[in-house]
């Protein structure tokens, strides 16, 4: 079973910086996308940032320019340098990740990690 550990939330003040970590285990031997997502209370969870396993980065415009996603293939970990970092962007960050198995493409959670940014 897949699991995947997310680290790197907290409290920080507008401006600042924080970085947050997803290593998953669980027998995995191949990973397709990895992304991390967001919901703030009230509103739908929403696509941050997605990283393909060649490298390609798509952002969601309220973060591009400020946030940088990253992976090391060689520890199935995916991260998300957040820098500039708004009121708005507080929520709770889940990470996401897209196992390939067969012909079928499985896609499992992290609990997600709290950021608040206050003003």
């Amino acid at each position: 079973q897949v699991q995947l550990v997310e680290s790197g939330g907290g409290l920080v003040q507008a401006g600042g910086s924080l970085r947050l970590s997803c290593a998953a285990s669980g027998g995995i031997f191949s990973i397709n996308a990895m992304g991390w997502y967001r919901q703030a209370p009230g509103k739908q969870r929403e696509l941050v940032a997605d990283i393909s396993n060649g490298g390609t980065t798509n952002y969601a415009a309220s973060v591009k320019g400020r946030f940088t996603i990253s992976r090391d293939n060689a520890e199935n970990t995916v991260y998300l340098q957040m820098n500039s970092l708004k009121p708005e962007d507080t929520a709770v960050y889940y990470c996401n990740v897209r196992v390939p198995l067969e012909v079928y493409e499985y896609e499992f959670w992290g609990q997600g990690t709290q950021v608040t940014v206050s003003s």
